[in-house]
């Protein structure tokens, strides 16, 4: 519903409970329809009580016209009474019952007027309810986007609730080494507002479709601490099974060039490109190999200038600073 904010009764930071009110919207005519509503409801019952009534008096006229009309029947078979009299009571008591089945038809249209008189009040005590915004969980406040007085239309956000035990960060994991990834894995997690106070957490869960673009599985590792800041920055770190013998060499070797990866290899004095494939990369800045390079190919790790094949070049053992 669109309606002006009555009344905020929490702010940002605020424990609330389920089913707590956080705040009232303006019910502007509402509560007066209620009222009436309710009016119309206590008057269709009392149609109803109305048309009872009518259908008890109609029910004792007839049985009393019933037994009428029968002993005037056995006074007409003895010629006591005349045609036209019998003739009377008769018309009396087929009167009578036309005048019940009228009074039962009141009666179910009373009923189904005092039915619908409380299914509209019923609707408008549901939208009347609607504007008290209650909370749904036991969680905290984290945001508020609405003061008293400002209007909001249906579907906006006025307060936001969450539940502190089930915070999570969205991380990205490079689909070469999202395969190693397992719900359950332990993570560590540096909040950007506490760098020097990791967190520890786990993955809860890893989406089923990667991003097309990233070539990065989103994974959702959730926080043992729930007194994190929320909507913040975070670096996560993830330990990957060990992998025993396997080729890596340094991460900063590793080249893009011509929309391929590779590495430049140094033989008789003159570097070459060779394209590799690679595998899972490490936080100490190792990059598995896992084809194209050779047991005793010599890899460049940094070159002063920009490399090309058949350039010639001098090995250095070490970078020296000057």
């Amino acid at each position: 519903m669109t309606s002006r904010i009555k009344s905020v009764l929490v702010d940002q930071g605020e424990e609330v409970v389920e089913g707590q009110v956080l705040a009232e919207m303006d019910p502007v005519d509402l509560d007066d329809k209620l009222a009436s509503s309710q009016r119309v409801v206590g008057k269709a019952a009392n149609a109803i009580q109305v048309a009872e009534a009518q259908v008890s008096e109609a029910q004792s006229r007839l049985k009393t016209l019933t037994a009428t009309a029968a002993r005037y029947q056995q006074l007409r078979e003895g010629g006591f009474v005349s045609q036209e009299m019998f003739d009377a009571k008769q018309h009396e008591k087929n009167a009578a019952t036309s005048t019940l089945a009228a009074a039962v038809a009141n009666l179910a249209i009373a009923r189904d007027e005092h039915a619908r008189a409380k299914a509209d009040a019923l609707g408008i005590s549901k939208a009347r309810s609607q504007t008290r915004l209650i909370s749904p969980i036991k969680g905290v406040i984290s945001v508020r986007l609405a003061e008293p007085g400002s209007t909001v239309v249906g579907g906006q956000v006025v307060i936001q609730v969450i539940d502190p035990n089930s915070l999570w960060v969205e991380t990205r994991i490079n689909q070469q080494q999202a395969g190693l990834v397992r719900v359950g894995q332990a993570a560590e997690i540096v909040l950007r507002s506490r760098p020097h106070e990791p967190v520890m957490g786990n993955v809860s869960r890893i989406d089923m479709v990667s991003d097309a673009v990233t070539e990065e599985r989103i994974v959702n590792v959730s926080l043992t601490n729930t007194q994190s800041n929320i909507g913040e920055y975070a670096e996560v770190t993830l330990k990957l099974p060990e992998l025993n013998n396997v080729s890596s060499i340094s991460s900063a070797a590793v080249k893009r060039v011509d929309k391929h990866t590779g590495v430049w290899v140094l033989q008789d004095g003159k570097v070459i490109y060779k394209a590799v494939k690679t595998g899972i990369a490490t936080v100490n800045g190792r990059t598995q190999i896992l084809d194209g390079l050779g047991d005793g190919d010599e890899v460049v790790v940094y070159s002063q200038q920009a490399l090309r094949t058949g350039l010639k070049v001098k090995v250095v053992p070490e970078l020296v600073q000057r």
